[in-house]
């Protein structure tokens, strides 16, 4: 891929801010959407970049993702110092002083019932999965037939659309339930006050990315992976285009800090 000159006079701008804030999206972004979700890993190129960043100084790395933290831990391998937004924004860890999610007992006993029903519509519908998170469960239809992942979504709707302690999401081929009201958009104004950041960079490709880049503010730079309707002023066609996006910001990056 060549980069657009709109987006590399972008980055090269976003490079000479003082504080700078990398935050991306794993699933679709740094590693390509694969059928079964623990067998994505990162594109070794985008890891290699991120890495990098990391050593850099006024240069603060985020994961920002639907995964659960655990999971994102897993499939990501990120370096040390990278910040980490699991389940849209319910889970977080910014550091070893980071407190433990823990649920209400009016939003477990939510939690509860949405795992009823998303297990009901598993039970009944094949090829459909159920994935767990600590404030949510996720139902997964990418490898259902499309009657049977017809009926389980409108299952899970039907028994839990109107449920006022539940909020439901839809991504990728997914339906994501969750007891705690967070999105991308959320988290990544709060990480930008946590670090200081004077600009961000947030790259991701799902429904669930255009919180983020509804948030961002004059000076980011918002790119979002493959096709669809955005908000992200800058586009990039699959995350094999993303390692080239990256090598170009961080090389103006170490250039404009030893300057």
């Amino acid at each position: 891929m060549t980069l657009a000159p709109e987006l590399r006079d972008a980055l090269a701008a976003l490079a000479r801010t003082p504080q700078l804030l990398l935050a991306l999206d794993f699933d679709g972004t740094m590693a390509p959407i694969v059928s079964r979700a623990g067998d994505a890993r990162p594109l070794p190129r985008s890891a290699a970049a991120l890495q990098a960043f990391t050593e850099l100084p006024g240069t603060t790395t985020a994961l920002v993702s639907g995964r659960a933290l655990a999971s994102l831990r897993e499939a990501a391998t990120p370096p040390a110092p990278t910040l980490l937004v699991g389940s849209h924004g319910a889970e977080s860890w910014w550091g070893p002083d980071s407190p433990a999610l823990e649920l209400t007992v009016s939003q477990q006993a939510a939690l509860d019932e949405a795992r009823t029903s998303v297990a009901v519509a598993v039970g009944a519908n094949p090829g459909t999965l159920a994935e767990h998170k600590p404030a949510g469960v996720v139902l997964h239809y990418r490898l259902a037939e499309a009657e049977h992942a017809r009926n389980a979504v409108e299952h899970v709707l039907k028994t839990l659309g109107n449920h006022p302690g539940l909020h439901i999401s839809t991504g990728k081929m997914v339906l994501e339930i969750s007891a705690i009201k967070a999105d991308k958009g959320q988290s990544l104004t709060a990480l930008r006050e946590f670090c200081g950041a004077t600009a961000v960079f947030f790259a991701g490709d799902d429904v669930t990315d255009e919180h983020a880049f509804l948030a961002l503010q004059p000076g980011d730079l918002g790119i979002k992976v493959g096709p669809g309707t955005t908000a992200a002023p800058h586009r990039i066609e699959t995350p094999d285009d993303l390692p080239e996006v990256l090598e170009f910001l961080l090389q103006a990056r170490q250039a404009f800090l030893t300057t």
